[in-house]
């Protein structure tokens, strides 16, 4: 991928929606920093480039300048001896350098917009960047406190399953023995009817012994 291309899709890049769209935002914007920070060291070597290259054109340009004032003024020295032979061959190198000269500006001027493109989107970056930065220190403080709430709201939701738990066993118990007490037939609380008739024959029984003790009470001793 070229500098510009990176340039471009940082430059465009929506941070908001790619932290929302990511697993592990965290993750995702050191990712987008180191991006941001090895694109931004190659912008500004291309650009301090292009800068260099400017002055170079500059330079040529002046010089060819310097270069077209002294063949002009060849080409007049010539024509006032009399030697237009030689003031023709001034007039050449001097529309020579002429064109040479209008290279170099030209080259100049296209540096130059190269170099006001390159800051523009230098600032750019350092903008995205330092958004970035900020969004990151951020991000790991709001991470630390989900952590803690999270953490703390696990503690008390399985405080609370607990305490629910207990609680539901506890009426559980409660209704099963309301069940077991509405399910006792009342008439198996109260003596079965054999078990009455053997309570008459045991109290017949006990009767008859008390008189036959009573009748051998009133008889007379023998002698």
């Amino acid at each position: 991928m070229g500098v510009f291309t990176r340039l471009k899709d940082i430059i465009n890049s929506n941070l908001n929606a790619m932290l929302d769209a990511a697993e592990d935002p965290d993750k995702l914007i050191r990712l987008i920093i180191q991006e941001m920070e090895d694109t931004l060291v190659e912008v500004k070597a291309n650009c301090a480039g292009a800068i260099a290259a400017r002055k170079r054109a500059e330079r040529a340009a002046a010089s060819a300048e310097t270069a077209i004032t002294t063949w002009e003024e060849r080409a007049r020295l010539a024509i006032d001896k009399g030697r237009e032979d030689l003031a023709r061959e001034a007039i050449r190198e001097r529309r020579r350098l002429e064109e040479l000269r209008d290279a170099h500006a030209n080259e100049a001027k296209g540096c130059e917009e190269v170099v006001a493109r390159y800051k523009e989107d230098i600032a750019a970056v350092e903008a995205k960047l330092v958004d970035a930065r900020q969004r990151h220190r951020l991000l790991v403080q709001r991470h630390r406190r989900a952590t803690t709430h999270e953490r703390t709201r696990g503690v008390i939701e399985r405080a609370t399953r607990y305490d629910a738990v207990r609680k539901f066993d506890q009426l559980e118990l409660r209704i099963e023995r309301m069940e077991a007490a509405s399910e006792i037939d009342p008439d198996l609380q109260k003596p079965s009817l054999e078990e009455a008739f053997a309570a008459l024959q045991e109290s017949d029984a006990i009767e008859e012994e008390l008189s036959r003790l009573k009748r051998d009470a009133r008889r007379p001793a023998a002698n």
